[in-house]
């Protein structure tokens, strides 16, 4: 039963969930909100939702770039090298941004008849983002269930996965990991130093699963 809209970012994770997923997505949104990576993203949604034969929207956001301030937004200088778990890395932080989403997620779930968000949030999200945690989707769950007269339900199927599970799924199901996009600073290969770079060579690594990215450097910054 095709119910389900899925929020894609062209990412590992989000890429992953779609093939998971695909028998019952019916809609595949995409948000351009004016990140350095943002059209590379676009791309590996666009690459996988034609493979698969599912709509794909990308919906843009064009006031987050124009009003927010965040490293993300800067241009790639301005991201920090490093693991997440560095007070620097707080700078990638785009302000609400996944709540901004997820409420035009759920009016687009409404006026499209579908029951179901799909989100590709995992245990290995990093608290230095607030609405990555725990409680902020269980909040919002709540919030779209409250705010929609068919009481929307957001669904976040990777809660209890870090991003080794992940790519060892992913793998299962045949995803091309090529054709997912991670990089922060939006270059035509990963750049291997910025946090989500580092954190994808982490997950393959664990995963015991060949890692197939194309980065500038060949090994990452300490942590």
């Amino acid at each position: 039963m095709k119910d389900t809209l899925i929020v894609l970012s062209g990412g590992l994770d989000s890429v992953t969930l779609l093939y998971a997923e695909r028998e019952r997505v019916a809609l595949a949104v995409t948000f351009d909100y004016g990140a350095n990576h943002a059209a590379r993203e676009i791309a590996a949604a666009a690459a996988n939702t034609a493979r698969l034969g599912i709509p794909h929207a990308v919906i843009p956001l064009s006031f987050i770039r124009e009003r927010f301030r965040s490293s993300l937004l800067e241009g790639a200088a301005a991201v920090p090298d490093g693991h997440y778990a560095a007070e620097n890395m707080k700078s990638t932080v785009v302000p609400f941004r996944n709540g901004i989403m997820l409420a035009i997620a759920a009016g687009l779930a409404e006026s499209n008849g579908l029951a179901r968000i799909a989100l590709a949030s995992h245990a290995g999200d990093h608290a230095i983002y607030p609405d990555c945690r725990p409680e902020f989707d269980a909040a919002m769950a709540d919030a779209v269930r409250l705010g929609t007269w068919a009481g929307v339900l957001l669904d976040a199927p990777f809660a209890q996965a870090d991003k080794a599970a992940i790519v060892r799924f992913g793998a299962s199901l045949g995803v091309d990991f090529r054709e997912t996009y991670s990089c922060y600073k939006g270059g035509a290969k990963h750049c291997g130093t910025c946090g989500t770079c580092t954190e994808r060579r982490e997950a393959f690594a664990l995963a015991g699963v060949p890692d197939p990215t194309e980065y500038e450097t060949t090994e990452p910054k300490g942590e």
